[in-house]
């Protein structure tokens, strides 16, 4: 795999080696030995899927220490524009983002570590979206940042009028007014 480093010292893109041929590709999509070699060590528990069709975007979500989630993250199925915002409280990129196009064509994947905030955009007509996290779901520590917090400079290449978000996905804070549980270490 190759290692794509970001302007945000830790969220990288992963490129696969693909091989193809007249029967199609093949890669592979995650090894656990390479991936503490060449991100970092991690143990990933619980994998996610959904679909999701043209204009939906899901978050910007994280959970709160305790459980706190890495991500790795992928497009199966159409076009994604994946971002995640730094919330790490005295962090040099507090509130900056990174963001990529995840497709089935380009096969990325994003990796998201704890102290950020992660949401996506789909940008064809449907989308089928993976992602690995390193702790379990837990409601109780679900949170987020608003998805539409234009002070976070995000362009999600999707009009407004087309936008569809979750109800609970239009009532997240503003960064100014979000008061961030995770903490910068250097």
């Amino acid at each position: 795999m190759n290692i794509i480093n970001t302007s945000i010292k830790d969220v990288v893109i992963i490129e696969p080696r693909i091989f193809e041929d007249s029967r199609g590709y093949f890669f592979e999509s995650f090894s656990q030995r390479e991936f503490s070699e060449k991100v970092c060590p991690i143990t990933f528990v619980q994998d996610n899927e959904s679909k999701s069709s043209y204009g939906v975007m899901r978050g910007l979500h994280f959970q709160r220490p305790p459980f706190t989630q890495s991500k790795l993250v992928r497009c199966v199925k159409g076009a994604v524009l994946d971002v995640a915002v730094d919330i790490r409280k005295g962090s040099p990129t507090y509130g900056q983002h990174v963001a990529v196009e995840l497709t089935e064509d380009n096969h990325r994947q994003f990796f998201i570590p704890k102290g950020f905030a992660h949401g996506f955009a789909v940008m064809s007509e449907t989308a089928v979206f993976q992602y690995k996290c390193d702790e379990f779901y837990h409601p109780e520590a679900d949170g987020g940042i608003s998805i539409l917090d234009k002070s976070l400079g995000i362009d999600w290449r999707i009009p407004t009028g087309h936008a569809i978000l979750s109800e609970k996905d239009t009532k997240h804070a503003l960064l100014k007014d979000f008061d961030s549980p995770f903490i910068y270490k250097k």
